[in-house]
């Protein structure tokens, strides 16, 4: 993994900023917005309230191996999930490859590739993951039901399928799910690597329906979630992480390039252990 490792986060580390990417002057009206609302929030005229989970605290044992973070909140009003670059490996057409448009993507256990696909599978930590998309304007209170969701991320040494050299032909930890009565959707994955120059995240894009999703149009809302790092850190000191321990050392939520302007509505709770896999959870208000 080393030298094969060294090659893709150094092509990876630039995300934000890729020459592929949306490029920098996408993604700074969106963090120069954000800002000013927040520099609004801070002097009371504008009410700034996240609703990404309920009260809970950031916790990690080494004997027991369980671990938890979340944020608290609780107001009538609820601010809608922020927007950010879908980054370079979307997969959704933006950039290349569509794999939205692919028989099969609709799954909620994206750890291997499907289709015409190489038919790999991709090892890790296991890792649960559910987003409860809710509407914003009803303060979080009504969920969006028949909503879509489409989510990828890398794997365990820090490349995307469909892009990263040597995985091309995998289509591995990309999946599209329909919102339930609940607003959720729930994916089967494994725990993401820290490749160099990012904070360990999840990519998801969020569509009114099924049928959009499918056909990759009319995205509502783009987003990523972020993992707390009591969690990273017990994941990362497992085998076949051993790269990101020293990414993960070098970056910060608050110095990374997405998240540096605020991360609440974005930090999922987290809980489980290396040997029974995790379960991550971001309600997405939108």
């Amino acid at each position: 993994m080393s030298g094969h490792g060294q090659h893709d986060h150094a092509h990876h580390g630039d995300e934000e900023v890729h020459e592929h990417d949306r490029g920098l002057s996408y993604d700074l009206p969106v963090l120069a917005r954000r800002r000013m609302i927040r520099l609004l929030a801070g002097a009371s005229l504008v009410p700034l309230v996240g609703c990404a989970a309920d009260d809970s605290t950031s916790t990690s044992s080494a004997a027991s191996d369980t671990s938890s973070s979340g944020t608290s909140s609780s107001s009538a009003e609820c601010a809608t999930i922020p927007n950010e670059t879908a980054g370079p490996y979307p997969g959704d057409g933006s950039n290349g490859v569509n794999v939205l448009k692919e028989s099969g993507v609709v799954r909620s256990d994206i750890t291997s590739s499907f289709g015409n696909s190489a038919g790999g599978k991709a090892e890790g930590v296991p890792l649960t993951i559910t987003l409860t998309v809710v509407d914003a304007a009803s303060g979080c209170g009504t969920p969006k039901t028949g909503a879509a969701v489409y989510l990828w991320h890398c794997d365990r040494e820090g490349n995307y399928s469909l892009y990263s050299d040597g995985v091309t032909d995998e289509n591995y930890l990309r999946g599209v799910q329909e919102t339930d009565d609940k607003g959720q959707v729930t994916f089967t994955s494994i725990f993401p690597a820290c490749y160099a120059g990012r904070w360990p995240h999840i990519h998801f894009e969020v569509y009114g329906s099924l049928e959009d999703a499918t056909a990759a149009t009319s995205i509502t809302n783009t987003s990523q979630l972020a993992f707390p790092k009591d969690v990273c850190e017990t994941v990362y000191a497992t085998d076949g992480y051993s790269q990101s321990v020293q990414n993960l050392s070098q970056v910060s939520l608050e110095k990374d390039g997405i998240f540096s302007d605020g991360y609440d509505q974005q930090l999922a709770t987290v809980e489980g252990s290396v040997d029974k896999g995790y379960t991550a959870t971001l309600t997405v208000p939108v």
